[in-house]
């Protein structure tokens, strides 16, 4: 690579963030690395090179295509040359002419080829807008999320790693002994140890979160394939453990298997009668005691919002933390005034909305504290 292309390449770069345009250095050394290979001859190959290396979104075309034509419009071909090559010859669409309405009529005419990552697309777009082909992508993202199991103090002790901390460790304190003739040089401590906290998954699976029923089942398997201690209902007319059939590595048949145990799927809900049925059955006093209790619905609710609001206050009162995930809380000018959810929100430690990949990786770090 020449200094010329090198030194007209940092210009050219320079002009774009002038011009409001993200160009980071990654960007500019791709288009210097473009520019040698294709070499300067065709301005139509170093147009399309460098809006392949500096447009990420579809509104950076039109100030790129401007700063195009009045960079490389003021540069004569000598100045383009690289020194491997013979002087160049502008392209009809890309004439030295200032920007005029040909050259825009031309570019308009061109294909779109813009750089970008369907992941980062998908990462904040609502699972109710995704169509199916997405809605697959969007299963395979889940898996990446990264997930770290909540932490609590465990009960039994392990050897310390910091000197002056725990208790006096005597059995090995005293075998350590030994090897410097009897005397007790280094006293060996013990601490209690950490242990993964339990997670319980909530899921409302009735007709009004219809959308995101799927996906947050998705979310459950894939939390129970890779973190220990998670367990998962599902809340209809009735409340169904699904922990054994999400356990499944294959998420085709994991579902096939939760649809086949939970036939209320995508029916009506009672979510009050479902906590109550939890609580009555082991949650209060098994899996829901100490745990993360995250409950993922919509608050539309057909029952009693006051046995909602007193099998809340009954679960709050068992976990740790409970997290209430409410789709509907990303939607413009959305407040919690459905009577269920006016209940059994004081009752909630965190809010979150959950509708997209990003919400559901802050659930995820929640999760985790």
């Amino acid at each position: 690579m020449t200094t010329d292309i090198a030194s007209l390449v940092t210009g050219f770069s320079r002009s774009l963030r002038g011009a409001g345009l993200h160009a980071p250095p990654s960007a500019t050394i791709d288009f210097a690395r473009a520019v040698a290979l294709l070499g300067t001859d065709n301005r139509e190959h170093v147009y399309w090179a460098g809006r392949a290396c500096f447009c990420r979104r579809e509104e950076d075309a039109e100030p790129y295509t401007m700063t195009f034509l009045a960079f490389f419009g003021a540069v004569s071909n000598n100045d383009l040359r690289d020194s491997r090559t013979t002087p160049p010859t502008p392209s009809p669409a890309l004439a030295n002419n200032g920007g005029d309405a040909d050259s825009h009529a031309a570019l308009d005419d061109m294909p779109f080829p813009v750089a970008y990552s369907a992941a980062e697309i998908l990462r904040t777009k609502d699972f109710a807008r995704c169509t199916e082909a997405e809605l697959a992508e969007v299963a395979r993202l889940i898996t990446s999320l990264r997930r770290r199991p909540p932490m609590r103090r465990g009960r039994r002790l392990e050897p310390s790693r910091a000197s002056g901390r725990g208790v006096l460790d005597m059995r090995r304190t005293m075998q350590r002994a030994f090897s410097s003739g009897g005397d007790p040089v280094r006293l060996v401590r013990r601490v209690r140890g950490d242990r993964p906290r339990r997670v319980v998954l909530l899921i409302d699976a009735s007709g009004s979160m219809s959308s995101y029923v799927n996906t947050m089942l998705r979310f459950a398997h894939s939390t129970i394939v890779s973190q220990r201690n998670v367990e998962a209902f599902a809340l209809g007319t009735r409340c169904t453990r699904i922990t054994r059939e999400l356990s499944w590595r294959n998420l085709d048949a994991a579902l096939a298997r939760v649809a086949s145990a939970a036939p209320d799927l995508k029916g009506g809900t009672r979510l009050g009668d479902c906590l109550r049925e939890f609580n009555e059955s082991g949650g209060m006093g098994g899996s829901a005691r100490g745990a993360i209790v995250v409950l993922i619905s919509d608050g539309f609710d057909r029952g009693d919002s006051a046995q909602l609001a007193e099998q809340m206050s009954r679960l709050a009162y068992a976990a740790h933390r409970v997290v209430w995930v409410n789709p509907l809380k990303a939607s413009p000018g959305y407040e919690p005034l459905a009577r269920s959810m006016a209940a059994a929100l004081p009752f909630a430690d965190e809010f979150l909305s959950g509708h997209s990949l990003e919400a559901l990786d802050e659930l995820v770090q929640v999760m985790a504290r």
